[in-house]
């Protein structure tokens, strides 16, 4: 059977498999091509309709689970990790970002305007780069898409924003977007539609921490899963059986409504296999009958568990996987950050006195760097690994150079205004009285440049300043 898989970039994968595949050989073959081995926060999603979708069961029979002969599927975030800083490698947190912006712009993830702007001048530092004027133009936020009705006061304060930021890699900008993105109190809530039981429209969400009920977009309850007994359903009715507190002496029982059976069950389904990711540790403890689950059914989450994806994920032993981000399609490595810094240092010292010095990515190891500008240091010698790209040319000081003709007295010198611009440039002026958008774009942030009196210095002002000391 011909296989279609629609990426979280948009792109199509496409495949042939045998007509008794299972979903798990499918699932393998897309985490494969995507290079990506955090791979059980993700899943297979078929859609019945363009809002109703159902987690294929990776246990099973593609084509049991499919109506007709529709095997087009997409690739999506089933469990959204509460901490994404705990991910291991820099491609898992770029897939959750491509989702995370799918949810904001099809209305699954609201957002103030302050969030979505600040959301959106991290993924265009993600997407483009540093900016650059005679590159970007004056409205390349039109293409970065973050929400439906775009206006061009969104669009500039994104562009103002990502103007700010000095030497921040794309995997940098992806991590700042996610630590924003988990804030919000829709992250990684997946939305069920159902009735109380006097009849009124509610929403039922199911996350990382438990079950929730909405009422006009408005939160009115919540059962963390460590208060929920049980959860069941009959027919089209669904249960959740509650922990007595201290004062109760009584487990007590609530009901909901949801419109049929299968919406029933697949909540249900849902419920436990959020349940088994996110608070045990280890999926064989719920092969075991438990109370939480309904009697009589044979459904069990046959994947991993967090806790045993991240001790996994502790493990991988390979370096950072090369991929393409899906507007610049430009190669993202997690040393970039690193060899951001050195190149912007290096760039200092070049004002103060100026050699041409060639460089090729083949250098691009930041031990390798250091002790090429640094002789005097003592960092442990690595071999460099050698990665394709332009070659890149910087200014490199003289006074960085092993020179014969020079004293101990002068080499000692230049060393120590060397130190100079390296302490410099990472000091920053405490703002007085932070803005909003300061206070959203933490003060500390290496990623920053200089501020006095509250307002933003351009960078050649903050590179001036460091020239001038260095003389």
């Amino acid at each position: 059977m011909q296989i279609k898989v629609t990426l979280l970039d948009d792109t199509l994968y496409e495949c042939e498999l045998d007509k008794h595949a299972k979903g798990q050989e499918l699932f393998m073959k897309v985490c494969d091509h995507l290079n990506l081995l955090e791979k059980d926060y993700y899943g297979l999603a078929i859609w019945e309709t363009p809002t109703m979708k159902t987690w294929m069961d990776l246990t099973k029979e593609i084509r049991r689970q499919v109506q007709g002969a529709n095997y087009n599927f997409t690739f999506n975030v089933k469990f959204y990790p509460p901490d994404p800083a705990q991910l291991s490698e820099d491609i898992t947190r770029y897939y959750l970002c491509l989702q995370l912006r799918k949810d904001i712009l099809q209305g699954r993830l609201p957002c103030s305007f302050v969030t979505l702007a600040l959301l959106g001048s991290y993924a265009l530092q993600s997407e483009l780069g540093e900016y650059d004027p005679e590159v970007h133009g004056s409205e390349y936020a039109k293409e970065m898409k973050m929400a439906q009705g775009q206006t061009k006061e969104l669009e500039d304060k994104m562009m103002e924003l990502h103007r700010t930021y000095r030497s921040m890699s794309p995997a940098q900008a992806d991590l700042m977007f996610l630590e924003n993105a988990k804030k919000l109190s829709m992250y990684g809530v997946d939305l069920h539609q159902a009735k109380d039981l006097d009849g009124v429209d509610i929403i039922l969400g199911v996350c990382a921490s438990g079950l929730m009920v909405y009422k006009d977009k408005l939160r009115i309850n919540r059962f963390p899963w460590p208060k929920v007994l049980k959860v069941s359903y009959k027919r089209s009715s669904f249960f959740i059986k509650i922990r007595p507190s201290e004062v109760e002496h009584y487990e007590s029982a609530i009901g909901f409504k949801l419109p049929n059976y299968k919406a029933a069950k697949k909540l249900w389904k849902v419920c436990v296999e959020h349940h088994t990711f996110f608070r045990l540790t280890s999926s064989e403890m719920a092969t075991t009958p438990r109370k939480f689950l309904a009697l009589g059914s044979k459904f069990r989450y046959s994947g991993r568990t967090q806790a045993q994806t991240r001790q996994a994920s502790s493990l991988i032993d390979r370096p950072a996987p090369l991929f393409q981000r899906s507007s610049s399609k430009r190669n993202s490595r997690s040393l970039d950050g690193g060899i951001s810094f050195l190149i912007r240092l290096m760039s200092l010292v070049s004002r103060a006195h100026g050699t041409l010095f060639r460089i090729t990515c083949e250098m691009f190891k930041p031990v390798v760097m250091l002790n090429q500008c640094f002789p005097f240091s003592s960092f442990p010698q690595k071999r460099s690994k050698k990665l394709e790209g332009e070659t890149i040319y910087i200014r490199h000081s003289n006074l960085m150079l092993e020179d014969l003709d020079k004293t101990q007295t002068e080499i000692m010198r230049h060393h120590t205004s060397i130190s100079e611009l390296k302490r410099s440039f990472m000091e920053s002026v405490p703002e007085p009285r932070p803005s909003e958008w300061d206070k959203r774009l933490s003060t500390n942030s290496p990623f920053r440049t200089a501020s006095i009196n509250g307002q933003l210095q351009p960078a050649v002002s903050l590179m001036s300043s460091v020239q001038c000391r260095g003389t």
